[in-house]
């Protein structure tokens, strides 16, 4: 039977996460306290043998969106569970079915210079009555579009993981449409025989067990209805009469009646549950946990008694109790500590009985409680789904991925089997799916270009469901990788054009905004507008005040500006401020750059090549880049420049602070920390990118852009340029500086090495793969590599 819902998106606040340039990632969280969706709720379609629910979506207003356990449709096959389900789309999906008719979005003309994907300048930036106009228009053009509806054939479940095992059915609260539904007319009479009766609980229970097998048009009427809240009335005031099976019956009923959150009754019953929990069993406490969970009301006191009860009884726990209840705490957003080592001696225990979609509802259960795992649980997790990923639903598998990517673990043959199942799914997948697809890969910096196209291919249809920090996201995802696809015209634009429609949420959220931008800069797009919007005084303040620490990325951001667009003429960063970021910037790096052992090392060796201090300098050329450069400057004939006399006492303390190149130590920097593969041996077939792409060029200002042959006006303050000078700035580079197991830099130091030449500075490469093994050879292998890359005949030919 054919199901047609009408689903409203509403606001709900949620927990955002910025994306630092150090790749930081925390997992999100969501309000409990709003109104959840239609399509949020477990059941909210029929799933049938021979038809799937059509469901009917409304169009995204905005970034507030709720956990969605449908996101992401199924792959090629079906979980081995359930062979019988088809390959579809999912109830979460907002984005437009084949065949189906999208009606795009306008936006507002400000937005429009910034899609031009050609190299070169563009009028400067909008003033801020244009951009205010802009937050404006989307917002009234959002509102006038909320109700046009997207149709959604989904067969899949919200909660999969619970169709796998009869177990889950005493455990969870069944909100799907009743079996037999009684005459709409029958609530009348029940409503009617409220007054006349003495309400014993018995009767009340009965009342709302049958109120709630009313038609769904029927039920939507009853919370305005006066009969009804009488109703509710009494039995808010007599909990502690009923039973308490009957009590739980009443709360399922409040379930499938849509109780609000807030509703007295249901504040009555928390309270009562609360203060009878130690006297239920484990099986009551964890179904009455789900009718919270899907009546969308936080519980958190009633969650603690349910998890120290757990604790007590933890070896009762029958396996689908235990997912439960991680599900149930990833619900819930918090973790109990004490129960960290007992959930991964149980994941262990039961890793091989787990079906896959039980892997992605416990994955996922920790994730949403930033729970902790150790390496080992999470590698042992990984290695079961990289050897059944074909039979494991999207959904379950983006699940993993988040854990992973919470975990900063690298796992080679799970990455390697995803790169050839996903680029098939994408297509099918909700843009949140993808996105976080995305993501796993540029946090754990690994380069898939077969997965890395398919997504931007897919993204364009799909950019208008985006939120804000899905798009930035995405920018960051691609920027952090260096890559820019075949489609990069079209897939840069849609997501610039989308970051415009959302600018508003950019007020509440700068992280989401400063992420985007630094996206673009790595590949050499720079939107006038959006930039001088977020150099501006009062959205700088909102970053500073930001829970989330934005100054290096606010720094970065600026500072690239100032050197990749000369002719930007729009918002900039106060100089008192770029000058406290760059004391915080060599603060940082006194600490943890200038001591590492394989800087220490080529510091000393080129004071001794040189002549002595003078002639070298450990420092940061350009601090909003955060990585050191060893600088030694030539004359034209090849001579070295002395320049370095500032503060020699610290020079000498710096190289007191030596470190012991012990076999431990070079066996940690050569293989790294998770595979011995030969840094000689890593990624024959891949490059650092962009040295023969005429960086010296320019970059895409969109708004204000460096012309061919441009050269910018900022220079380094130390040391002036003296006439047939050479500076080079060897880049001493280790493995975080490159994709994973290969050679191609990250967009951060791609950047920094295109700023190095666009301010005149030769680079040399000294890289990890050449270095490295060189560190325990003798002294004068160690020279006379360093004398080769310093007095390089072509260097001085090219300068």
């Amino acid at each position: 039977m054919a199901t047609v819902l009408m689903c409203r998106r509403l606001p709900r606040l949620s927990r955002v996460t910025a994306f630092s340039t150090a790749a930081k990632r925390k997992a999100e969280h969501g309000s409990s306290k709003s109104k959840k969706e239609k399509r949020d709720k477990p059941g909210a379609a029929k799933t049938g043998t021979e038809s799937g629910a059509t469901i009917q979506l409304l169009k995204p207003q905005d970034k507030r969106v709720l956990y969605n356990p449908a996101a992401y449709a199924r792959g090629r096959a079906g979980s081995q569970q359930h062979v019988d389900r088809d390959s579809s789309k999912d109830l979460g999906d907002m984005f437009t079915s084949p065949g189906t008719t999208q009606t795009p979005q306008t936006f507002p003309t400000a937005s429009s210079q910034a899609l031009s994907p050609i190299r070169n300048a563009l009028p400067k930036p909008k003033n801020s009555l244009l951009l205010e106009q802009t937050i404006l228009a989307t917002l009234c053009k959002e509102e006038a579009e909320k109700e046009k509806q997207e149709m959604h054939d989904s067969k899949e479940d919200p909660r999969m993981f619970q169709k796998g095992r009869p177990e889950y059915r005493s455990l969870t609260c069944d909100s799907t449409e009743p079996a037999q539904t009684l005459p709409a007319e029958e609530g009348d009479s029940i409503l009617q025989s409220v007054a006349g009766c003495e309400g014993s609980p018995g009767i009340l229970t009965d009342y709302f067990l049958r109120l709630s097998r009313l038609p769904a048009e029927r039920r939507a009427a009853l919370p305005s209805d006066p009969r009804f809240s009488a109703l509710c009335h009494r039995a808010a005031t007599a909990t502690r009469l009923f039973g308490t099976p009957e009590l739980i019956q009443i709360l399922k009923s409040c379930v499938l009646l849509a109780v609000p959150a807030s509703h007295p009754l249901l504040n009555a019953c928390e309270a009562e549950f609360c203060r009878r929990a130690w006297d239920m069993g484990l099986e009551q406490l964890l179904l009455v946990a789900d009718c919270w969970r899907c009546l969308d009301r936080s519980v958190p006191s009633y969650l603690a008694i349910l998890f120290s009860y757990a604790n007590l009884h933890w070896k009762e726990l029958t396996l689908p109790q235990f997912v439960q209840l991680l599900y149930i705490i990833g619900e819930g957003r918090r973790s109990p500590a004490d129960l960290v080592q007992k959930v991964e001696s149980t994941i262990l225990k039961h890793l091989d009985a787990f079906t896959l979609e039980e892997l992605g509802a416990i994955c996922l259960g920790l994730f949403k409680s930033l729970s902790g795992i150790s390496e080992h649980v999470m590698r042992r997790i990984a290695d079961r789904v990289s050897l059944q990923m074909e039979d494991m639903s999207t959904y379950a598998l983006v699940n993993v991925l988040k854990m992973l990517r919470y975990t900063r673990m690298d796992h080679l043959p799970l990455m390697r089997e995803l790169g050839k199942v996903i680029p098939a799914r994408i297509p099918a997948t909700n843009i949140q799916g993808i996105m976080h697809i995305a993501l796993t890969y540029s946090s754990l910096h690994f380069f898939d270009e077969g997965v890395l196209a398919a997504v931007a291919t897919s993204l364009p249809s799909k950019v208008s469901y985006c939120r804000s920090k899905d798009a930035a996201k995405f920018l960051w995802s691609f920027g952090c990788l260096d890559y820019e696809p075949p489609n990069e015209k079209e897939f840069y634009s849609s997501l610039i054009k989308q970051l415009h429609a959302k600018l508003h949420e950019f007020r509440k959220f700068p992280e989401h905004l400063l992420t985007a931008l630094l996206g673009l800069a790595f590949v050499k797009r720079f939107p006038a507008d959006l930039i001088d919007f977020a150099l501006r005084e009062e959205f700088v303040q909102k970053t500073r005040g930001s829970k989330y620490e934005l100054n290096k990325d606010l720094f970065t951001l600026g500072r690239s500006v100032e050197i990749e667009c000369p002719t930007y003429r729009g918002s900039r960063l106060p100089p008192q401020l770029c000058q406290e970021f760059t004391e915080m910037a060599s603060s940082f790096a006194e600490r943890e750059i200038y001591v590492r052992p394989e800087i220490l090392e080529a510091t000393s060796l080129l004071e001794s090549m040189l002549g002595g201090p003078e002639y070298v300098k450990n420092h940061l050329i350009l601090p909003h880049t955060r990585s050191s450069d060893l600088e030694v400057r030539l004359a034209t004939d090849g001579h070295p420049i002395p320049f370095n006399f500032k503060d020699p006492v610290a020079a000498k303390k710096l190289r007191d602070m030596g470190v012991s190149l012990t076999d431990d130590l070079m066996s940690q920097l050569i293989q790294g920390r998770a595979h011995n593969q030969s840094p000689t041996e890593v990624g024959n077939e891949a490059r650092i990118p962009r040295h023969e792409r005429g960086d010296a060029a320019g970059a895409q200002c969109l708004g204000g852009a460096l012309t061919a042959g441009a050269k910018s006006q900022v220079e380094p303050k130390p040391g002036r340029w003296q006439p047939r000078e050479v500076r080079l700035a060897l880049q001493v580079s280790n493995r975080n500086h490159f994709c994973y197991g290969s050679k191609r830099l990250l967009g951060l130091h791609c950047l920094k090495r295109r700023q190095l030449r666009l301010l005149g500075y030769v680079v040399v490469e000294i890289p990890f793969w050449e270095w490295f093994p060189l560190l325990k050879r003798t002294r004068s292998e160690k020279l006379s590599y360093l004398h080769y890359k310093v007095f390089c005949p072509s260097l001085l030919t090219r300068a």
